[in-house]
């Protein structure tokens, strides 16, 4: 029983951090294009050309 007198109060604490955490995460910007990465894993990007001295492996 003595261990809830420790282990509520950690669990509201990392409960609170994860919620501020949360709230700025939701104000700087970080769940405004969910669907871009989406759409940029189907995209071909061109190739680079190799740099000088490098051989192309193909």
């Amino acid at each position: 029983m003595s261990a809830l007198v420790y282990l509520i109060p950690a669990a509201l604490f990392l409960g609170l951090v994860g919620l501020v955490a949360f709230l700025w995460a939701l104000r700087s910007g970080q769940f405004e294009d969910l669907d871009g990465a989406a759409h940029r894993i189907l995209l071909d990007e061109e190739e680079e050309e190799p740099r000088k001295g490098q051989q192309n492996k193909e």
